[in-house]
């Protein structure tokens, strides 16, 4: 929903602030006012291009800025996120055009790119008038449309899932094609180092363990004689170290027995006692284990050299090297068994595109199913507001592949091209008169006649309908009387499920509104500007009351306005 839009010198409008809410925001006032200006201020948080001219006189910058509820708008929050950018309830979107020729833009106060602003705009508000924003004038939506009322999201959530994983097999199978000279070239170079590399076959955090072992293979005399040394004299010598202190032992335990102070002392003697006991046991069992063995040193000294060498060669460590014999490993298979590879690949895809030809074939019944009804619908809708004659039509149409071109699904056996919804094309066509043949909607259909075809659309899509926010321009051009009611009963209709803006000459459409805005234009000092205004219920009833007789407003004129309001006299 747009909850506010602020518009400061731009154009006719020195500074305005409007608060909009849900159900149908009506804008009325004479031709020439700024209605349309207001229409174009928005066309700005869409994305749409502006000018330099646009720019208020005596003024440096125009600024445009909307803040749109977007709570339970699930893509625009993901849009958001993807972008890093603050992800609030409230989105601000914000336009500065400088006479500078500077086009700023931004949301929730952090600079983006203007293709940024449209995409959040297509997921936000359709602008019916003059405008590159009309959703029906991007035959890309018309397939949405469709599917929308069709209610086919569960088949293309399947589809989607197949469509993705051919493409994944699609990839790889280029990516496999690609690199099949480049395999066929180094097969030997893997081949070269998958032998060097077995033949010395290094294990994760043997080198640390081999430098271990070197450090004590070639300082094995040293540790021998230091160990005889330390043994001799803590033990084995006469009047050794264990001898004195079991003496002493022996001491404090007559003293203990005398004077109970010195049982701590003992205590301790005695720990010390055993811990000499246990470092003598391990000088004897280590003494026993130390070999002075060249041979193993040698053997230590050279795997050590092939491991450096293998480390200098694939990385700079053992686990690279393990790392780069499982990559070599797996490219050697690859080539040696390529054809397999393809063959496979190639049963996948197949199957792949058969799966996705079953569902996309499902896709497109469903479609021409429904687009028989809708046709019948839209063109009873459009009748009723004031289009007779309407010939609609929803045209399903499917491309065949090229012949050189992988990227196909299968049909019924025959290739067609695909896209993330299926083979199905979609694009609406129109006859807004007795006996010319439907042609595409883009190229046929005026203004007004846009908004009401559109009008009838939303009639229909309503409730499945993506986009929350509706704004017509043009939506009364060429009715009124009974036409112009049905226009405002089918704009009221669509307000309990999408927040209307609409500018309206009629105040059959008027008097139905849930909030009624009025402009105008006054003078100010030398200049002219435009300003906008909310009516109370009385301003509501006047304002109604001078679009049905002019600027003198009647009694007779009042009271129809109530009564086209539904309001009794007071």
């Amino acid at each position: 929903m747009l909850k506010s839009l602020f518009i400061k010198d731009y154009a006719l409008i020195e500074n305005i602030q409007v608060e909009f809410g849900k159900g149908l925001n009506i804008i009325t006032g004479e031709t020439g006012a700024g209605k349309s200006i207001l229409i174009d201020a928005m066309g700005l948080l869409l994305g749409e291009r502006a000018s330099t001219e646009v720019v208020r006189k005596d003024t440096e910058k125009s600024v445009v800025e909307g803040i749109f509820d977007v709570k339970g708008n699930k893509k625009v929050r993901e849009l958001l996120a993807a972008n890093d950018l603050e992800n609030n309830d409230d989105l601000i979107v914000r336009r500065e055009i400088s006479l500078k020729g500077t086009n700023r833009c931004f949301l929730n106060d952090t600079p983006v790119t203007l293709n940024l602003i449209k995409e959040i705009g297509d997921l936000l508000v359709d602008l019916h008038g003059q405008h590159e924003h009309q959703s029906l004038l991007r035959t890309e939506t018309h397939i949405e449309m469709l599917d929308d009322f069709s209610n086919l999201e569960s088949d293309l959530e399947k589809f989607r899932a197949a469509h993705q994983k051919l493409n994944s097999f699609l990839k790889e199978f280029r990516e496999l094609r690609d690199k099949e000279n480049l395999l066929r070239e180094k097969k030997e170079l893997y081949e070269f180092q998958i032998k060097e590399i077995d033949e010395v076959n290094p294990q994760s955090g043997e080198e640390e363990k081999l430098e271990d072992e070197l450090k004590i293979l070639e300082n094995s005399e040293k540790l021998l004689t230091a160990a005889n040394e330390i043994y001799e004299n803590l033990y084995d010598a006469e009047n050794s170290i264990q001898d004195r202190l079991g003496e002493t032992k022996n001491k404090l335990a007559e003293l203990a027995r005398i004077d109970k102070s010195f049982l701590e002392k003992l205590g301790e003697c005695e720990s010390a006692f055993a811990i000499l006991n246990e470092i003598s046991s391990f000088l004897r069992s280590y003494k026993e284990r130390i070999d002075i063995e060249p041979e193993r040193l040698e053997v230590a000294r050279l795997r050590i050299g092939a491991i450096n060498l293998l480390k200098k060669k694939y990385g700079g460590s053992v686990n690279s090297v393990i790392e780069h014999r499982e990559k070599i490993g797996k490219e050697y298979e690859l080539a040696e068994n390529f054809s397999a590879k393809i063959s496979e690949l190639d049963k996948l895809i197949n199957e792949a595109r058969k799966e996705c030809g079953v569902i996309a074939k499902k896709l497109s019944q469903e479609r021409k199913s429904i687009s028989k009804k809708i046709k019948k619908e839209i063109e009873e809708a459009l009748k009723s507001l004031g289009i007779s004659d309407s010939i609609f039509e929803a045209k399903i149409t499917n491309q065949a592949a090229d012949g050189n071109d992988d990227n196909f699904i299968s049909v019924d056996g025959k290739k067609y091209k695909f896209n993330s919804c299926g083979y199905d094309e979609v694009e609406f066509f129109v006859s807004t008169n007795v006996g010319e043949d439907p042609k595409p909607l883009v190229k046929v259909a005026s203004g007004g006649e846009i908004s009401r075809i559109m009008l009838a659309l939303k009639s229909i899509l309503a409730k499945s309908d993506r986009l929350p926010i509706l704004i017509f321009d043009e939506i009364d051009t060429g009715v009124s009387g009974r036409i112009a009611q049905k226009v405002g009963q089918v704009l009221k209709s669509l307000a309990s499920f999408h927040q209307i803006v609409a500018i309206t000459h009629l105040p059959q459409i008027a008097g139905l509104s849930d909030y009624h805005f009025a402009v105008e234009k006054k003078k100010s000092g030398d200049r002219v500007v435009s300003s906008i205004s909310k009516l109370k219920d009385d301003d509501r009833i006047k304002e109604v009351a001078k679009l049905m007789s002019g600027e003198k407003i009647t009694e007779s004129a009042l009271n129809g306005a109530r009564e086209l309001m539904g309001l009794a006299k007071k």
